[in-house]
């Protein structure tokens, strides 16, 4: 098989168009939601970022070539492969946001390296659990039922990736419904445009130009090009790893962690049934090397294979595909010219294709689960809505004056006031910490319900029991201008899951099945 054949050029514009979205989502919410200074972002940030999409890139290409000697076949297709867009959203709300609004609180001298610090843990553990998981990836696949998988990125999806953007489209209707209807009819209407032009590129260009007409694109100059090679930053990441980070946001590194490893497994598998079998060790353990080599450059955030390896194959991309959009990222990355492009290309003009993403992460978790698991579905879909409705309250009150030098700080007494208008605000600040983790065990033990296997529903019980008792779910802690995590015991909880478990245990003698009843209902 050839290194680059014809199809490779459209199975790069479609995936460099993915990955250089998600690099101007990745700098402008470093810039804009975390504060962090454009150096660090342009000099530590990106090209760590882009050293990881190299590694990864170059790998999967050498692979796909192995695969097609091996088999003496000229068709394989490599793994698709780029920054992960899940991760992105989660570690900059849940880890380094918190973190920052924690060391202003705090009055630390530089909350945006706190910050960077805390991401640059969360990165790396992401690359540790995909390593260890790449020796035990089969056994967690199949210990974990596949609606609680994917109903909580789907809750995820919903809240602060499509939600949001939702909001920001509806905020700036001609480019964003503009924009959007270009992505509907590509993706969900199954067209193609004339002359071969890839239907992101299209919304791109004409989300930039709607940009440029209606006043949006951003006023002066772009800044000129400078080269950013990546250097090391491990004395940086060493520091940060003897903080208390792991501690702190670990209820969101190892549940991201573990989505990383089963949405690695489950893109393999898709391969496989596309005909390209690779080896399971060998690319979970390379996707973890990625996110290690990223923390060690400077990067926050992990990288993942991608969904729709079919669909690269598809269009006729081989492995060169894979080389060009490892070179492109890291030539923009390394020049400084992403700056460029976020100044000619505002992130409006390519917030349809990530509202596309949430949609289409969201759609998966029904689509990809037995029908008669949808309930377990939606039940995993709750925590994260309730977690982005408690972000969504304290950003209220942050607008509003609250929680910010100067105002009036958070407390308890916040809770009698959102009662007061019948918000249960303290459910909700309790579902928010840990909500990745209690929305895996409240679809698992859905699932096990509806499939009779009462046992199984307890013991999924007695875990979330025991991460309430060690407070890594429901319990948290007032601070000026936020709430965190408190690894102090909710004992609440954790008794009222071990109710829950004992009810499900002996659900077996003092419950009959009634047959026939989901069948009519269906």
């Amino acid at each position: 098989m050839r290194w680059f054949v014809r199809g490779d050029i459209d199975g790069f514009f479609g995936l460099a168009l993915d990955n250089l979205v998600q690099l101007l989502v990745l700098s402008s919410l470093c810039l804009g939601v975390l504060g962090f200074p454009a150096e660090l972002v342009f000099g530590r940030v990106l090209p760590g970022a882009a050293v990881s999409l190299l590694v990864g890139n170059l790998f999967y290409a050498w692979q796909a070539r192995q695969l097609a000697r091996r088999e003496n076949r000229t068709d394989v297709c490599a793994l698709p492969y780029g920054i992960n867009t899940v991760s992105l959203f989660a570690y900059v709300f849940l880890v380094m946001l918190p973190a920052k609004l924690a060391a202003q609180a705090a009055g630390a001298a530089d909350p945006a390296r706190v910050a960077w610090h805390a991401g640059l843990v969360a990165c790396f553990g992401a690359g540790v659990i995909e390593l260890v998981g790449s020796l035990v990836a089969e056994r967690i696949r199949k210990s974990t039922p596949r609606a609680a998988l994917l109903s909580t990125l789907a809750g995820i999806a919903m809240t602060f990736i499509a939600l949001g953007f939702l909001l920001r489209t509806y905020a700036q209707p001609i480019i964003g419904l503009g924009t959007l209807a270009i992505i509907l009819l590509v993706y969900f209407g199954r067209v193609r445009f004339r002359f071969g032009l890839p239907g992101g590129l299209v919304a791109v260009v004409l989300g930039t130009g709607f940009a440029w007409a209606t006043g949006l694109a951003p006023a002066g100059s772009p800044g000129g090009v400078s080269v950013h090679l990546p250097v090391p930053v491990l004395g940086e990441l060493f520091t940060a790893l003897r903080g208390d980070y792991w501690l702190t946001y670990f209820s969101v590194i190892l549940p991201m962690g573990l989505f990383n490893v089963i949405g690695s497994l489950q893109n393999i598998e898709s391969a496989q049934a596309a005909g390209d079998s690779y080896s399971t060790r060998s690319s979970l353990a390379v996707n973890g090397l990625g996110c290690v080599a990223a923390a060690a450059f400077g990067s926050c955030f992990p990288t993942t294979l991608y969904i729709g390896h079919p669909g690269w194959k598809a269009m006729g991309a081989r492995a060169g595909y894979s080389v060009l959009n490892g070179a492109f990222m890291s030539l923009i990355c390394f020049t400084g010219t992403l700056s460029l492009i976020a100044w000619a290309v505002p992130i409006d003009a390519g917030m349809a294709i990530v509202l596309w993403i949430g949609i289409v992460i969201a759609a998966q978790a029904f689509q990809a689960v037995p029908r008669a698991h949808a309930p377990a579905v939606v039940m995993g879909l709750l925590p994260g809505l309730a977690g982005w409705s408690a972000f969504m309250a304290k950003a209220g009150l942050h607008a509003a004056g609250a929680g910010i030098p100067g105002g009036t700080p958070f407390s308890v007494d916040l809770i009698e006031t959102f009662g007061n208008s019948d918000i249960w605000i303290d459910g909700a600040l309790r579902l928010e910490q840990g909500f990745i983790l209690s929305a895996m065990i409240l679809s698992a033990m859905t699932v096990a319900v509806i499939e009779r296997q009462f046992m199984r529903a307890a013991a999924w019980c007695l875990a979330a029991s025991a991460l309430s008792a060690v407070g890594l779910l429901h319990s948290y802690q007032w601070t000026p201008a936020d709430t965190v995590l408190r690894l102090a015991p909710a004992w609440p909880w954790a008794i009222a899951y071990l109710v829950m478990g004992a009810c499900f245990g002996l659900a077996r003698w003092v419950t009959v099945p009634v047959e026939g009843v989901v069948e009519d209902e269906a």
